[in-house]
């Protein structure tokens, strides 16, 4: 038994966290958009399993944990659990979800760690538990409610709260070690009726390896805490949890413990990106910093709990969790083919996953209010953003072009990089990448400690290690595929890249870390925008072209006076151009008129 002040911790912790979630919403109809997907192709990407463990514990440990909170006779594995840390629910399938999760779980293969080759069985039948983590849909599915219909949004911005869940599993597993019922339920699952003898104290003893790294994490957050900022609903600060992840969690020393000099604050939260037409930018992610796209969808996966070995030289260094198959179909079936010579520009369209169209459950668009819009967009809007995609102008071949360094002939959309200083908006994201500096062993082969070409370093040797592991080992051409015809291209600009708006009305909030709520404030001046509004409502608001920024129970009350949360920057006011104003004052009928337009992309 624990020391009483750790029981005392936890039951408090747990008695106080129910009312930190927003409860469940049920809602009449859940409808998909036409997207370019089929009902087969959307369903696998909710439940495809990248090779991660997100968790720390298999699939089986994790159906089988009750709910954080003591009082709770639920499960953490319930859908209307999920739910309140803001999971879009899904049916049940066979093989992709047999259990019904929500969108963004995945389960995957046996888990085995590659750094030691140590395996997790059932002591019960002595079968290998299954690897489980959350997959690129969990963030990067969205949802908006209007009246009592709930529309998913495939590729768009999820509005989770991430680090609710990781408190909730967190506590769950430390309430289930200290608390004897709660074990008692736990063990019933895991190993079902009349298990062998000794198979109750091999599941505790195994089950103390899932409540140190409990113990670890928490220590290592609370190092940072003071630098770092709540992310709440809707955010996440990717690239420093990739990186602590990568460079701390993973690179342990000689007696199993973590970097600490690696692990940094979580201060520059960005809003979960919509991933429609990024597979064809040469560039990826607010900041253009990473060019390929088996890098930055390798990396995320490492980001997430995929295991790596970094670590223990009497295994083979970088093998991997990482389920390199399972990214390239993703990536493919975002992107649509990319046969020799073949690219959007070729028809003249995006292929692959595609923007939403405003849909007829929403308010019918005003068309001579949207031509009035379009007059301005592209006068105010096409000198970063290009002119939209469903113009002939944007097909222009000018704003293609191959992929700097490579040696294929497939064309890329090249995308405007604007400064920071000139469009004003929070540098925190930027800046937190150009200046981290990490450190790893040398026996890995790093020779830089700037943060962003390690990090793009180490998965590249990831991904090399997997080519070469195959048999047959992936053929050079094939590895050209799979890497998406790019470079690994890394870079730290003080700057953000622009992007194409089509499917902009259907993910906000705006900027690129969430702090606007809605398209009316982001073309209003900064003085008009709110300062503290409330993330966590899916409730739409098809005026002013955001979610609902009433308070809601649980909800995440977002400050733009904190670190990494600026509002300020993309302003339309008057003055002189530059340090944040990017274009005059327009007039409130302007601003809608935008907006309607907005509405047709």
């Amino acid at each position: 038994m624990k020391p009483n002040w750790i029981l005392a911790v936890a039951a408090a912790a747990a008695a106080s966290f129910a009312s930190a979630l927003p409860p469940p919403k049920a809602h009449a109809g859940q409808v998909s958009l036409d997207q370019q997907w089929t009902p087969e192709q959307r369903t696998w990407f909710h439940h495809a399993s990248q090779g991660t463990a997100t968790f720390g514990i298999p699939y089986e440990w994790f159906m089988a944990l009750p709910a954080a909170e003591l009082y709770s006779t639920g499960w953490l594995s319930d859908r209307g659990y999920l739910a309140r840390f803001g999971f879009i629910p899904s049916e049940a399938s066979e093989p992709d979800n047999p259990d019904g999760l929500p969108i963004g779980f995945a389960r995957g293969a046996q888990q085995v760690d590659p750094r030691t080759g140590a395996k997790v069985a059932n002591p019960a039948t002595g079968k290998v538990l299954t690897e489980f983590g959350l997959t690129c849909a969990a963030c990067h599915t969205g949802q908006i409610v209007y009246g009592d219909t709930a529309i998913t949004i495939d590729g768009g911005s999820a509005m989770l709260h991430l680090g609710n869940l990781r408190r909730a599993v967190g506590l769950a597993i430390i309430n289930t070690a200290l608390f004897p019922d709660r074990f008692d339920r736990f063990a019933g699952r895991v190993l079902g009726p009349n298990p062998p003898d000794g198979a109750r104290a091999q599941l505790r003893e195994a089950f103390k390896v899932a409540v140190a790294g409990v113990k670890e994490q928490l220590g290592l957050d609370l190092g940072v805490k003071l630098k770092s900022v709540e992310e709440g609903f809707g955010r996440l600060d990717a690239l420093n949890r990739i990186g602590n992840q990568v460079f701390s969690l993973d690179m342990r020393d000689n007696h199993g413990r973590p970097n600490r000099a690696n692990y940094a604050p979580t201060n520059a939260p960005v809003h979960f990106p919509h991933i429609w037409d990024v597979p064809w930018f040469s560039w990826a992610q607010y900041d253009s910093s990473i060019q390929q796209p088996m890098v930055r969808n390798a990396g995320e996966a490492m980001g997430v709990g995929a295991l790596v070995n970094l670590s223990n030289q009497g295994k083979p260094l970088f093998d991997s969790s990482v389920n390199f198959a399972a990214l390239h179909r993703i990536e493919n079936g975002l992107s649509g083919p990319y046969a020799a010579g073949h690219t959007p520009l070729t028809d003249k369209t995006f292929t692959g996953l595609v923007a939403p169209k405003w849909p007829d459950i929403l308010p019918k668009i005003d068309p001579v209010l949207a031509a009035k819009g379009g007059a301005l967009y592209a006068q105010i809007c096409a000198g970063c953003h290009l002119p939209a995609p469903n113009t002939t102008a944007f097909w222009d071949a000018k704003f293609w072009k191959p992929a700097d360094n490579s040696p294929d002939a497939h064309l890329f959309l090249d995308l405007p990089l604007i400064p920071i200083s000139e469009v004003g908006t929070d540098p925190a994201q930027a800046a937190s990448l150009a200046a981290r500096k990490v450190t790893s062993f040398a026996f890995l082969g790093i020779k830089t400690q700037a943060y962003g070409r390690a990090l793009g370093d180490v998965v590249a040797r990831v991904a090399q290690r997997w080519y070469d592991g195959q048999i047959p080992p992936v053929t050079p051409a094939m590895q050209a595929e799979m890497n998406g015809y790019r470079p690994n291209g890394i870079r730290a600009p003080l700057s953000y890249r622009t992007r194409p708006l089509d499917g902009i009305w259907a993910v906000p909030p705006y900027l690129h870390n969430g702090s606007v709520p809605n398209l009316y404030a982001l073309l209003s001046p900064v003085s008009e925008r709110p300062r503290r509004f409330w993330l966590g409502s899916r409730v739409y608001d098809p005026k002013n072209v955001g979610y609902s920024t009433d308070p809601i129970e649980g909800g995440f009350l977002l400050d733009t006076s904190r670190t990494g949360n600026s509002n300020k920057g993309h302003e339309f006011n008057n003055g002189r151009a530059g340090r944040g104003i990017i274009g005059r004052l327009l007039t409130p009928d302007e601003r809608f008129a935008i907006i309607e337009y907005l509405k047709t992309l």
